[in-house]
């Protein structure tokens, strides 16, 4: 059988390879310490694991749902959105429960892509954003970012560029795969170039609370809910990755062309995970600022790791991992496999992320202190 046209396209995600890889070392006895993943190792909390288990035995509990989600989750994320980003969100229609973000950017990509349009994507960023463009039939239109900008984009460059068949652009602040907060001004600027040239910008935000003291929405730019959508995500907050638990915000017409998508793609998020999403996100701001603790620490550890490795690195960043630069002339993917079989060590390579990742590596912060400590030692 020969396959869609599509898939010549795109290739199987890197890390989807790459463990293949550190499974066999694994499995062939190495001792491989993993901080390439962003898979949080800690557990939710414990109201959310009651939540999920008392649930089971509910009437409807084991039935479809509701394709837009139980009123009462909608409601609790809306409420999440006034609590933490003092943003008002009408829970009935400004709010869309998904499977986790990462489906919404395929759901936002098929509501709003034609063939041939073109879509503005952060170099580096998030490959899925590359990666679904491509698999709908649009073209990723990449913009710059570099540590000379402190890896904002560059308005000056973006209003050069001919944008007459973009349709949606991309940002994600904070940043991954660099920590980067959001730039108010550069932000607002974003805005105003969206709504000048009809494009819809979308925020991928799911690391606002980690290491960061004041989490921020794109909404908190005015006038952003004309032209704006938001994906959130309960999977690094709230240490929920394999629940996939995610949500979309902005405006009623917006969301109604997602679940237009939405509603033929699947049947409904299973209710018991519904029911702890609901006591997650009433968590209280205790719960963050105990979860940084634990990842504060492992950063510290982390930096100390990579300053072994003759990296350098900036301090001043947010989410769950380090972003840091090889010494001059060394090459990502090269060194992260070198230091993957001397050391036993995985790290992701930064040009996964895109060209612009080229001479870094991230380190992940979901691994215990003493497995970071372990492989400094090793490195030493």
């Amino acid at each position: 059988m020969i396959t869609a046209d599509r898939l010549h396209t795109v290739e199987e995600y890197y890390f989807s390879k790459k463990l293949r890889e550190v499974n066999a070392l694994k499995a062939a006895g190495a001792p491989i310490i993993n901080l390439g993943i962003g898979s949080p190792d800690l557990a939710p909390p414990k109201a959310v694991i009651t939540a999920i288990t008392d649930s089971l035995s509910d009437a409807s509990a084991h039935k479809y749902q509701s394709y837009q989600g139980l009123p009462a989750l909608r409601l609790a994320m809306a409420n999440f959105y006034k609590a933490h980003y003092n943003i008002s969100l009408n829970p009935q229609n400004q709010v869309l429960p998904l499977i986790g973000s990462k489906e919404g950017i395929m759901h936002i990509s098929m509501a709003y892509l034609n063939q041939g349009d073109a879509v503005l994507i952060p170099n580096p960023g998030y490959p899925t954003y590359t990666s679904v463009t491509k698999l709908v039939g649009a073209t990723p239109v990449f913009y710059d970012l570099n540590s000379t900008s402190n890896w904002q984009p560059d308005l000056v460059s973006l209003e050069a560029m001919d944008v007459s068949k973009v349709k949606l652009m991309w940002i994600n602040y904070p940043h991954m795969p660099t920590g980067t907060l959001g730039n108010k001004k550069i932000l607002k600027g974003l805005v105003d170039f969206a709504k000048k040239n009809e494009i819809l910008l979308i925020n991928d935000n799911p690391y606002s609370f980690i290491l960061n003291n004041q989490p921020s929405s794109i909404f908190n730019v005015e006038g952003a809910e004309q032209v704006c959508l938001e994906l959130n995500s309960l999977s690094k907050t709230f240490n929920m990755a394999g629940w996939r638990v995610g949500m979309l915000t902005g405006a009623k017409a917006h969301l109604d062309n997602v679940i237009k998508v939405k509603s033929n793609m699947d049947s409904g998020m299973f209710y018991g995970i519904q029911k702890g999403a609901i006591e997650a996100l009433n968590s209280s701001k205790n719960w963050f600022s105990d979860l940084n603790l634990i990842y504060s620490e492992r950063r510290k550890l982390v930096w100390e790791l990579a300053t072994a490795l003759n990296c350098t690195f900036e301090t001043n960043t947010s989410g769950m991992f380090v972003w840091a630069k090889l010494p001059r002339g060394l090459k990502s993917e090269a060194f992260i496999d070198k230091i993957l079989h001397d050391y036993h060590l995985f790290i992701a390579p930064g040009t996964i992320f895109g060209t612009n990742g080229e001479g870094y590596i991230r380190f992940s912060l979901c691994a215990p202190s003493e497995s970071i400590e372990l492989a400094i030692k090793r490195v030493l």
